[in-house]
């Protein structure tokens, strides 16, 4: 059983979607005692990261999450809960769970005059194996949607990459914990293949 994380931070349906696509079965929780006895955990979200935080807080989810990962739980970040996995966020400013030293950065446009936010189909480029990541070819695209980006202060946390206006790290990891910017419940089979691969994670990198 999948256990998803619950703050009102979207996409929580889309995610259970894809989970049901390849069999797994899910369900979603803004219980802390649920979350911080649960089997492996997503922490979806989209929207506003100081939002997402206050109401992690509030509901007391913050510790409920420090706790799973100190039980060595799998645990799956996606987008916004990508970023709060940081110390921090340019977009608040907020104050992250700092399981991962970094920041998350907001994109700022150069020479290119691209497009914020950052939203589509993107190619990745694998940095390090990552049982998540096998047989993740460099060409192949993830869908995201963001405005900012993590930056990890360690490139050994950093598992793939991607490009726009210049390389930024989009997916990252530590023990237990793996998180991507990119949605994989909205990246086709690619995004299925890791979501199917993390109901069998043991919660090691390699």
């Amino acid at each position: 059983m999948l256990t998803i994380v619950d703050y009102n931070a979207g996409n929580l349906r889309s995610v259970q979607r894809a989970c049901a696509a390849v069999g797994l079965t899910s369900d979603f929780t803004s219980d802390p005692e649920s979350v911080a006895r649960a089997d492996r955990i997503i922490f979806p979200g989209v929207g506003h990261a100081k939002t997402a935080m206050d109401t992690l807080v509030a509901r007391g989810l913050d510790q409920a999450l420090h706790a799973a990962l100190g039980r060595g739980t799998p645990i799956l970040g996606i987008c916004v809960g990508a970023q709060l996995v940081l110390d921090g966020s340019d977009e608040g400013p907020t104050v992250g769970l700092g399981w991962v030293p970094g920041q998350t950065r907001r994109f700022t446009p150069r020479e290119h005059h691209i497009k914020v936010p950052h939203m589509g189909w993107n190619t990745v480029h694998v940095e390090r194996p990552h049982p998540l990541l096998e047989g993740v070819q460099n060409e192949h695209a993830f869908y995201f949607v963001h405005s900012y980006y993590l930056d990890p202060a360690d490139d050994r946390h950093v598992f793939a990459t991607s490009d726009y206006d210049g390389t930024f790290c989009c997916a990252l990891g530590r023990d237990n914990l793996f998180a991507t910017q990119f949605h994989p419940e909205k990246s086709g089979r690619l995004g299925l293949a890791l979501l199917e691969r993390f109901a069998r994670w043991e919660g090691t990198s390699c």
